[in-house]
């Protein structure tokens, strides 16, 4: 072995050291061993940020970019939403929701389709008063083998895809990964099913701050629009559509203000005060195309090309807004923002916002442009509560996203157009025709996976370079030379899955694909059953909550432990290596 095989493997053993010691992120960590890599020789300065531009930095951004598109459209979320109403056993409802979220995880990056339905689930738990431990990890686990069914699923396929390109000048294409994908996810959903019960079923969250201030109950102003579902309903049929999770506290007609009998029919502008949790007016007003009171008003001077949003607060002891209404204060007028929702402790509003005199303790939601926010709250004496999920007049232009995406899917699986350039074009509608806005599609962009890819890419190339690579391929056929074919596909199946707890998943691709396509090559096999079985292994970590996104975005909501993860994940790790093993051979024949 060469000095310069040797510090490339040094480099990478001592990477997968500090990614396992954990003192850094792994952003930070590909940052060092890039830099380390550049001080002993191993990757030339020229070829130091090579890693910046490669195709996959692209993709990877730009799927992250149409996720937040499509979950912010929420409609995947009231199609389950729906579908959930009318499935009352908890077993069903799991069935329903990791199958959704497994389906989802194709057309998005998983960890978005899992942060989409995730409040779905709890809803529904709350319903039966049953504990979201039942439902969010079964659906994570869902979730990372829904990602293994396409390209965009989830970040190794895409590697995978472009180590397939150099090595053979063909890439995977989009639904190339479905045969296996697919059959995966289906053993997976049939043992979550009856496997959920391996989970301990004392597992409760921590409270959040709104359940610790009982924020149960906003009130908020909304009109009917043209062409709305409410148009033509009765009161009765409106709240039970939404199944009863909002209420009709007052409707007002031509000025007039009258108290909602069941039978009252529902017309066009008519104002609607409607009472219930923000997630639930939220599905409501975007889901019937309901018009916020305000959100047509005048925008301040100077504020006109900035973001709208919303800030949740605290009326505080000293506040100017104590015993005024947002009528009288000229809240658009005089400090540009609008109030859009009340909560009270203990009681129920039934009047206009306009009209309703605020008290210190009231919980308020503001809209206005969000660099004035901050300011206005301070101004007005409002103490800002922790950030919570809330979407009130910011929901997305709902089938927009999900044609753009289908779009793009097209003309990849068409050969059109480059992956990268497909996605890339896509994420640059959602934002310029403002399915979703730019604040919010910089902040869908997980920036330290895409500066670890970025970092790692050179890194890991160091093993090709300096024949590193060939040799621990070599060392690996050799112990394969006494398999049959299926123990070496296993084989680089179970290396990628050990490897992938400790590194991130795209990490571990980055490193075991170039390994596992000269490995292939040594034996005299085609490389692709052995690029999907890596793919497969690095995304399916089901042991630990830190070896990815969709395991460690259900720990705290769940009330996980850390030793959880293995109860469930386990023997579904398992089943992977058993069905996943000759679901490869078959779908990639290895001659």
């Amino acid at each position: 072995m060469t000095t310069p095989q040797w510090l490339s493997i040094a480099t990478l053993a001592g990477m997968m050291g500090l990614f396992v010691w954990g003192r850094f992120r792994y952003d930070v960590t590909a940052i060092l061993a890039l830099l380390a890599a550049i001080a002993l020789g191993i990757v030339s300065p020229k070829q130091a940020f090579s890693g910046f531009s490669d195709d996959i930095v692209i993709i990877v951004g730009s799927a992250l970019v149409l996720s937040a598109a499509m979950q912010r459209s929420g409609l995947i979320e009231r199609a389950l939403g729906f579908v959930g109403g009318h499935v009352k056993r908890v077993r069903s409802q799991l069935m329903v929701l990791t199958a959704s979220v497994g389906l989802a995880s194709a057309l998005v990056k998983n960890v978005g389709a899992l942060a989409m339905l995730m409040p779905a689930a709890v809803q529904m738990a709350k319903k039966n008063d049953a504990s979201p431990s039942a439902f969010l990890m079964p659906m994570a686990f869902a979730s990372l083998l829904g990602g293994l069914m396409t390209l965009v699923g989830t970040s190794p396929n895409i590697i995978v895809s472009r180590v397939r390109e150099e090595m053979t000048g063909q890439p995977f294409g989009m639904f190339d990964y479905l045969p296996t994908g697919l059959g995966l996810l289906l053993v997976g959903l049939i043992f979550l099913r009856f496997g959920y019960r391996l989970l301990p079923r004392e597992r409760r969250a921590t409270a959040t701050l709104g359940e610790a201030l009982d924020i149960s109950s906003y009130v908020t102003e909304a009109t009917i629009a043209p062409g709305s579902p409410a148009e033509g309903e009765t009161v009765r049929e409106f709240v039970e559509r939404h199944d009863r999770d909002i209420g009709i506290a007052r409707v007002l007609r031509a000025g007039i203000r009258t108290v909602p009998a069941a039978g009252l029919v529902l017309h066009e502008d008519d104002t609607l005060i409607l009472t219930g949790a923000p997630d639930a007016l939220e599905r409501a007003i975007a889901g019937d195309g309901l018009a916020l009171v305000g959100d047509d008003r005048e925008r301040p001077k100077g504020s006109e090309g900035d973001a709208i949003g919303v800030i949740e607060g605290v009326i505080g002891a000293s506040s100017v807004l104590i015993d005024q209404t947002a009528g009288r204060m000229r809240m658009q007028e005089r400090y540009g923002v609008n109030l859009i929702a009340v909560s009270r402790a203990a009681e129920r509003l039934t009047r206009q916002l306009g009209e309703t005199k605020l008290s210190a303790g009231d919980v308020i939601v503001l809209q206005g442009p969000l660099p004035l926010l901050p300011d206005r709250l301070r101004d007005l004496g409002v103490l800002p509560l922790a950030q919570r999920p809330l979407r009130l007049g910011a929901s997305g232009r709902s089938w927009l996203p999900l044609i753009v995406l289908a779009v793009a899917m097209a003309a990849t699986a068409a050969g059109l157009v480059p992956v990268a350039v497909a996605f890339f074009a896509a994420a640059g509608i959602v934002m310029v025709t403002g399915a979703l806005p730019l604040r919010e599609a910089y902040e869908a962009v997980e920036w330290p996976i895409l500066i670890m890819l970025g970092a790692l890419i050179p890194v890991s190339d160091s093993l090709r370079t300096t024949g590193a690579s060939d040799l621990i391929a070599t060392r690996l056929a050799d112990v394969a030379a006494t398999l049959p074919p299926w123990g070496a596909v296993a084989l680089i199946l179970v290396a990628a899955m050990a490897v992938t707890p400790f590194l991130n998943n795209a990490a571990t691709v980055l490193v075991m694909a170039p390994i596992a396509a000269v490995f292939a090559h040594d034996l005299g096999y085609r490389p692709e059953a052995f690029l999907i079985a890596t793919a497969i292994g690095a995304g399916c970590d089901f042991l630990t909550p830190i070896g990815h996104q969709c395991n460690t975005l259900v720990l705290g909501p769940g009330g996980y432990r850390f030793s959880d993860y293995a109860r469930l994940g386990a023997p579904l790790s398992l089943l992977v290596v058993l069905v996943g093993t000759p679901l490869v051979m078959w779908a990639w024949p290895l001659r």
